[in-house]
């Protein structure tokens, strides 16, 4: 079983069977990524693997549908006082309600299978596909043009020392601003106290008009006061949000110079070019209702074979590359959902939530990469998907990867859009500080 106290530490988990569920779910995602490997090695024979397949499947469905939801409705029960003497049938209601809603996800989609019954993989595993490709395809779009706009030094600005002074003595001269209001409210607050008329408040009514005619100004221009005090300091705030970023932007163009920063510039630039392209072709099968029926490895060496017009063994080349290429993308899906999932639960979690939070991002990333296999599947050559297609079933490959080309176009401009607005924005806002 994998090591996962890095991720239970920070988010105070010290209920056992949550470090349990999310442990065995982490090690059967992995399971499935390993035996796709096997199916391009030749490991074990054909049974064997087929065994494990249905194994596998059956034990990671069983957690995702049964276990997580009905530990996530207890734990969320377990915190509410009012239903704590009844948690367990409560959680059982929620568990409930999520199993209505789970099936009626089927509804709008072509992924209903009459031959098949209520609890069989195929109906299951298509239900938790949709919702996981949905994921996948949310993550791949903003990915693609995220990476690109994170690594290319094209999109930095020119941020120079007299900028970066000039904002930090802008911050000090607020700051100094901000002191010197709130000494005047406090010299304001000792001469009343010394004065008497702050516990010695004249009372009756010839007090009430002596405290209107001799106070009331002064409280006046201490309100005044107090309010310029907290525009101040909202503008403090945002000068030095800006000068924290202005020094990141700073170090990130010295970066940009080294080695180091001139290779991931190149790979931005790389990235660049590939997310046009993977916008294009998502567009182009959506449009004319595509989907390819070779793996990209194959098809991308024949039409280079045929090309060149050389002599080339592209069946023996194809399984070795297929290999490397399923390699980088499953490493890269584990480690990007993890770090992802985890920053953004970290930012959220607390000591009441910590469990739901843990089983949340154990349900999401067993749908994540259940869902992985289904588009997996497509990147291998056709002579290594028999066995994964027997095992998953009768289900409409053809509607996921629509799907996942939808949701990754929808993605992609939205966060081409966003990006745009952020970078447009950003020295619009430096020039309004």
């Amino acid at each position: 079983m994998p090591d996962t106290s890095g991720v239970f530490s920070p988010l105070q988990v010290r209920q056992y069977v949550v470090q349990v569920i999310f442990s065995v779910t982490f090690a059967f995602s992995c399971t499935m990524f390993e035996l796709i490997i096997f199916e391009i090695l030749g490991v074990l024979n054909s049974s064997s693997r087929y065994f494990h397949w249905k194994l596998n499947l059956c034990v990671i469905l069983l957690i995702l549908v049964f276990m997580v939801p009905f530990y996530i409705g207890y734990f969320v029960v377990s915190n509410i006082r009012l239903l704590h003497r009844q948690k367990l049938l409560f959680a059982c209601v929620l568990w409930l309600t999520f199993m209505y809603f789970f099936w009626k996800l089927g509804d709008p989609f072509p992924i209903l299978s009459p031959k098949h019954g209520i609890l069989s993989i195929e109906q299951l595993i298509s239900r938790v596909g949709v919702i996981g490709v949905t994921l996948m395809a949310l993550l791949s779009g903003f990915g693609a043009v995220n990476c690109p706009y994170t690594y290319m030094s094209y999109f930095l600005r020119n941020v120079t020392d007299a900028d970066i002074l000039a904002l930090e003595r802008r911050l000090l001269q607020t700051m100094d601003m901000i002191i010197s209001k709130k000494k005047r409210i406090a010299v304001a607050h000792r001469t009343m106290f010394q004065r008497g008329e702050v516990h010695n408040k004249p009372t009756g009514f010839w007090g009430m008009i002596k405290s209107v005619t001799t106070s009331v100004s002064g409280s006046e221009n201490l309100s005044l006061i107090q309010q310029e005090v907290d525009a101040l300091e909202e503008l403090s705030r945002q000068l030095f949000l800006e000068t924290a970023d202005l020094h990141a932007t700073k170090e990130r163009i010295e970066y940009s110079k080294t080695f180091q920063g001139k290779y991931f510039n190149f790979l931005g630039y790389f990235f660049s070019i590939y997310c046009v392209w993977k916008i294009f072709m998502a567009t182009i099968n959506i449009v004319f209702d595509r989907v390819g029926k070779t793996d990209p490895v194959t098809r991308g060496i024949e039409i280079t074979v045929n090309y060149l017009g050389i002599q080339f063994d592209v069946k023996f080349w194809s399984q070795h590359i297929s290999f490397i290429l399923v390699g980088i993308i499953i490493v890269t899906s584990i480690r990007g959902l993890l770090i992802t999932l985890t920053k953004f639960f970290y930012a959220i979690s607390s000591s009441k939530s910590s469990n739901v939070i843990v089983l949340l991002l154990a349900q999401i990333m067993g749908m994540y990469f259940v869902s992985s296999v289904l588009l997996i599947r497509m990147s291998m050559p056709l002579e290594y998907r028999t066995i994964i297609t027997e095992v998953l079933g009768e289900l409409q490959f053809n509607f996921y990867h629509r799907w996942f080309d939808v949701i990754f176009l929808v993605s992609a401009l939205s966060s081409i859009l966003f990006l745009y607005l952020a970078h447009k924005q950003a020295p619009e806002k430096h020039m309004a500080l």
